[in-house]
């Protein structure tokens, strides 16, 4: 004979301060844990979104990123000749060959410095990243000393806004527009006219090519024959496979410092639980004896101090993601490892962090609750009822 569900709830309701302080207890190392995954997914999706799946980046071969990479104008002139890219509506490749450099500027309010990355574009560059939108102002005249800046940019660093002028490259140069990339690292770059910034930067050589294909199915044969290609020192890779290498080194450590963080902090939850449990069990001995008396099961038992652990992980499991999803309001910026450039990107919340972290509460209260609830299942009856 089994014991309704309803009893373990009822229990529970009636000792509600307890049930609260031990649910909101792990609700913390949920909303920690729950956090953890979110940072780590905001900064892949932020990335991952930069690049578009039918864009491909061609760099030197052994660069980690575009700021390290250097392309010669000739295998440049190479790329750009391959059947495998695309062409626009007006006859010409959407290709663009374009630089990437580091600049130091001050953020407003504090004047702390952080590296900002500079992009010398192309014409073809704006139509290759559909999701940046200019908001204020206009794209730079090919030739001049005009730059445009990501809104993250505008917003945060000294002389980025519209209308101001940056001083970099032993040149000053008006910002003529802002955009937006939405949650995409652009946000986080300053553009240019490439062949300006070149003779600005003195660099002789380009960053990175960047084409559309004109067959998605085509990347495989055009990546082989390229890293074959004697004359050639360069890889291809997918835009998005790019990007989302970008993310590893930071995710990676944003990943082990939230599970040490989150097992330190499950430990005095689980412990917490613990105690809560034990405390039920030994203010109802006589109601387990009264049980076990009336015919049911040690297994019975057993399984009804098993489900209020459980509902205390899942209540504190539910309120834990519940206070992690308004993370999703905060933008953070940070050095990205790769280039060394800073990096703004939020919190996302998946469906995937969810089913995760509510599992994790639940091994909370199964580990939390398995002691108490063996030990009120292994009473003997005469023993319960000799504590009346």
């Amino acid at each position: 004979m089994g014991i309704p569900y309803y009893y373990s709830f009822r229990n529970l309701w009636t000792r509600r301060l307890t049930t609260v302080l031990t649910a909101f207890g792990m609700a913390l190392v949920v909303f920690v844990f729950a956090a953890t995954l979110m940072l780590v997914e905001g900064l892949r999706k932020t990335l991952v979104d930069t690049g578009s799946f039918d864009n491909v980046v061609a760099i030197r071969k052994g660069a980690g990123s575009e700021v390290q990479s250097g392309v010669e104008r000739f295998q440049a002139a190479i790329v750009e000749s391959q059947p495998e890219v695309a062409t626009g509506v007006n006859g010409r490749k959407l290709l663009a060959r374009e630089l990437v450099v580091l600049i130091n500027l001050s953020k407003r309010g504090t004047g702390k410095p952080s590296n900002v990355v500079i992009r010398g574009t192309a014409e073809a560059s704006l139509v290759l990243r559909p999701q940046v939108k200019l908001i204020e102002g206009r794209m730079p005249r090919p030739g001049s000393a005009e730059v445009v800046a990501g809104k993250s940019i505008a917003e945060r660093f000294k002389g980025a806004g519209f209308g101001e002028t940056l001083r970099f490259g032993m040149r000053n140069w008006r910002v003529v527009g802002v955009f937006d990339a939405g949650s995409t690292g652009f946000n986080s770059e300053i553009w240019g006219d490439a062949d300006q910034l070149m003779q600005a930067f003195r660099r002789p050589v380009y960053s990175s090519v960047i084409f559309k294909l004109r067959n998605s199915g085509e990347f495989d044969g055009f990546k082989q024959r390229m890293e074959s290609d004697p004359r050639l020192t360069i890889e291809a890779r997918r835009e998005t496979r790019y990007y989302a290498d970008q993310s590893e080194a930071m995710a990676k450590f944003l990943r082990i410092l939230g599970i040490t963080l989150t097992i330190i902090f499950s430990l005095g939850a689980v412990i917490g639980a613990m105690i809560t449990m034990y405390a039920a069990v030994s203010t109802r001995t006589t109601e387990i004896g009264t049980l076990r008396a009336l015919g049911f099961m040690k297994g019975s038992i057993l399984a009804a101090f098993m489900l209020e652990s459980l509902f205390l992980g899942i209540l504190g499991g539910t309120l834990g993601i519940f206070l992690a999803s308004f993370m999703q309001l905060i933008t953070i910026s940070t050095m990205n490892w790769q280039t060394f450039a800073e990096l703004s990107f939020g919190f996302a919340l998946t469906v995937d962090i969810i089913w995760k972290s509510l599992l994790f509460s639940l091994v909370m209260g199964f580990v939390g609750g398995l002691l108490p609830a063996v030990r009120a299942a292994r009473m003997e009856i005469v023993d319960a009822l000799r504590a009346v």
